[in-house]
């Protein structure tokens, strides 16, 4: 299938989003579609697929102009979305969410379960998926509900597939299965655009690649053409010298130690520490239970025995509010469902784990929580026409950024930060790297759990690498290596 979109306009209100945008796709070819947050990637992919309509301009499938109805009219014409923010419903099952809306019935309308699940099975095979199909979809890991939004795309026979963000969730041993995956569907001429901030991803399987910023085509360009610092630069429309900032840790005082913690059937016997001014890293295989630690650490989830300590003191965390309490602040892998209230504003998500200190006679001084959220918005360069815009309306980036935010706010003790760069791109992220050496300059103490290897060696003092619930190793920052934790986080020595 061969797409043109030529001159896209869109905006939402005053907020112009696209300006003039050219996007083009080949049969059989892998086109990365990069930009910072708000560039206006997934809006223009929108367009594309039917849930906008564009202001101005033409999009031509096989040289006939084409305007989607719906999101369902683009799909059954043979074009499928993996979103970023995944359209998973939490309380049907792994299969139910495989088939919703395409259900396979008999003439009497009785659904045929065999049959749908030796489908589901075929594409899980492929995949290399190991789930049970009646498990609801709200029980599994963002990294399994994302497999599942791919085999969804897979089922559909689709001649274009837009990927957003694909391998956010996913371990290095899923990314090269998906891959692979793409080489076959490629070959047998189906077309993918590749929507990713992860540059390694960007040069390693697309063919070519469309820049945006602010809502405008910067170029296209070959990938064997052009580099990761012209990329970059045409992104951000300046060079980032370096992917990480320079980091000289100074680390003080244990502030949190934890002892033996357990959860039956999840992690055993986990001892770990962090001290003031460190950056522990924690890497592992999706699965190998590093959120799971994090959730139990916080109260979200209980650990069936263990001891924890703060400054040397033994406290208890039965619920977040205690952990809060304790001086601990915990920035969810899922922003969605767990890290915002998506139908609030910004200023009222980054108000929320702050209102004692707006707030403490009950009633909320408007002006102070006015100037501390400005305050943050600007310090974490979070683009929103305003404090008052609904969080809903952000890019996936600056919703992440606002979770960042309202944690930084309550100033804690230890930051618990789960995959902190998910979904955000590379000039974005080297802001965050620099907040979290600004932080832990100030002796705050950080445990960043990441998927992302460069960015664990880039920013961890020492990492620890989980496997099958246990601490597998730890390794020193001038020893790690990509080699050595994949060797530990797969139960090699």
């Amino acid at each position: 299938m061969k797409i043109e979109m030529r001159d896209i306009y869109k905006a939402f209100g005053q907020n112009k989003v696209l300006e003039g945008v050219d996007f083009d796709l080949e049969p059989g070819e892998v086109h990365a579609l990069m930009g910072e947050n708000g560039a206006g990637k997934s809006t223009l992919m929108n367009i594309l697929t039917g849930l906008h309509k564009q202001d101005k301009g033409t999009v031509k499938i096989n040289g006939v102009e084409t305007v989607f109805k719906n999101s369902l009219e683009a799909e059954r014409s043979g074009l499928a979305f993996i979103r970023q923010e995944l359209n998973i419903w939490p309380e049907m099952t792994v299969l139910e969410n495989l088939f919703i809306g395409r259900e396979l019935t008999n003439a009497f309308g009785v659904l045929k379960t065999k049959e749908m699940q030796k489908i589901a099975s075929d594409i899980f095979k492929t995949l290399n998926i190991s789930l049970p199909f009646d498990k609801e979809a709200g029980f599994c890991s963002v990294g399994e509900q994302q497999m599942i939004e791919i085999a969804k795309a897979l089922m559909t026979d689709a001649e274009v597939i837009i990927m957003d963000e694909p391998t956010a969730a996913l371990t290095d041993r899923e990314i090269e299965k998906l891959f692979e995956i793409m080489k076959e569907l490629t070959a047998k001429g189906v077309s993918l655009v590749y929507i990713s901030h992860r540059m390694e991803e960007i040069f390693a399987i697309c063919d070519r690649i469309t820049v945006m910023r602010d809502g405008k085509t910067v170029d296209t360009t070959p990938i064997p053409e052009t580099s990761f610092e012209e990329v970059v630069k045409k992104m951000v429309g300046r060079e980032l010298e370096d992917r990480f900032p320079h980091r000289e840790a100074k680390p003080g005082e244990t502030v949190l130690e934890i002892k033996e913690l357990s959860r039956k059937g999840v992690f055993n016997y986990v001892n770990m520490s962090v001290r003031r001014g460190e950056i522990l890293g924690v890497a592992g295989l999706m699965g190998a239970g590093r959120t799971e630690i994090m959730r139990a650490l916080f109260g979200v989830d209980q650990a069936d025995s263990g001891e924890v300590f703060i400054e040397g003191k033994k406290v208890s965390i039965r619920q977040p509010i205690d952990a809060v309490k304790h001086g601990l602040a915990f920035i969810t892998e899922n922003r969605k469902d767990e890290g915002l209230i998506l139908d609030f504003s910004v200023r009222e998500n980054i108000g929320l784990p702050n209102l004692g200190s707006f707030a403490p006679n009950g009633i909320v001084k408007a002006n102070e929580e006015k100037q501390f959220v400005e305050m943050m918005v600007k310090r974490l360069s979070v683009k929103t026409a305003s404090p008052e815009t609904i969080i809903g309306n952000l890019s996936g980036g600056n919703q992440q950024k606002v979770v960042i935010a309202k944690w930084i706010g309550t100033s804690p003790k230890v930051l618990i930060m789960d995959e902190p760069t998910r979904g955000i791109d590379v000039g974005a992220k080297r802001e965050i790297y620099e907040l979290m050496n600004e932080l832990t300059e100030r002796g705050l103490a950080i445990i960043m759990v990441s998927s992302e290897l460069p960015e664990v060696l880039g920013m961890s003092d020492r990492i620890l690498v989980i496997h099958e619930g246990k601490i597998a190793g730890e390794l020193g920052r001038q020893e790690a290596t990509q080699e050595k934790i994949m060797a530990l986080a797969t139960g090699g020595n």
